[in-house]
């Protein structure tokens, strides 16, 4: 073989062990990383501040991957395309303040419920909306995609809705008088009328509910070991940190 046949011969046998050590590396570095989608428009669940990505479901999952040993990857997607993103394979995991609920459960997994919420009334202060039953006949604001849109129309076939994209424009249609009253998650609704004077919250709930982080069907191995990392964090006191920094209670 002459000199040149063995540079040649090791010049291929290098490209050769590229192509096959690359992708098991490649694989080494995705598997310590968690895809996870939210709407990053719904304080104090999970919100922008200053540009950076902030809220109560990006502490929690946060702390989770790490608990888990990986490091959270994020893609910020409107609301209604979280659940079909996350079908299409465009990211392992999504939370972004979801309710768990029987149709979703038809066609993705959630893990354990990590916070109690419910659907709240947002009005302005001086409103003459007293209860629930006082919105039919008005104008509601819901943000398309939640369960909101569905809740009204099954339980107040009498409310106009008005669907908007965005949790902000919402509130912000009650603000100028364009609606009578928005319907959120409680969360959002008493974050959104502690921070502006001139708003309140109906003391009577719509509902009652939980959020989960919902997974594919097909990754229950994900979902187990989110439930694992959750019960981990509630052990360690590291959840009832969270819950005390957002919400200014202790978790039970």
């Amino acid at each position: 073989m002459t000199k040149l046949q063995k540079v040649l011969s090791a010049a291929c046998l290098s490209i050769a062990m590229v192509s096959v050590i690359a992708p098991g590396t490649a694989a080494a570095q995705d598997a310590q990383v968690l895809n996870v989608a939210t709407d990053a428009t719904f304080p104090p669940m999970e919100f922008t501040d200053k540009g950076q990505r902030t809220g109560f479901d990006i502490d929690l999952m946060n702390a989770l991957a790490k608990a888990m040993g990986k490091q959270v990857q994020w893609t910020d997607i409107d609301f209604k395309g979280l659940i079909p993103g996350l079908i299409a394979h465009r990211f392992d995991a999504a939370i972004s303040g979801i309710y768990i609920t029987p149709e979703r459960s038809q066609v993705v997994d959630f893990t354990q419920p990590y916070f109690a919420g419910g659907l709240s009334v947002l009005v302005k202060a001086d409103s003459p909306i007293k209860t629930p039953a006082d919105l039919n006949g008005k104008k509601v604001t819901v943000q398309v995609g939640t369960k909101s849109v569905n809740f009204l129309r099954d339980n107040y076939p009498q409310v106009q809705r008005v669907e908007v994209e965005k949790n902000q424009e919402m509130f912000d249609l009650v603000g100028i008088g364009r609606a009578d009253a928005a319907v959120t998650g409680k969360p959002a609704a008493y974050q959104f009328a502690r921070s502006r004077p001139g708003f309140r919250v109906l003391d009577k709930e719509l509902t009652t509910e939980e959020y989960g982080i919902a997974v594919r069907k097909d990754e229950g191995q994900l979902r187990d070991q989110m439930n694992a990392a959750l019960a981990k964090i509630k052990a360690d006191g590291t959840y009832a940190a969270i819950v005390q920094k957002w919400f200014g209670t202790t978790a039970k």
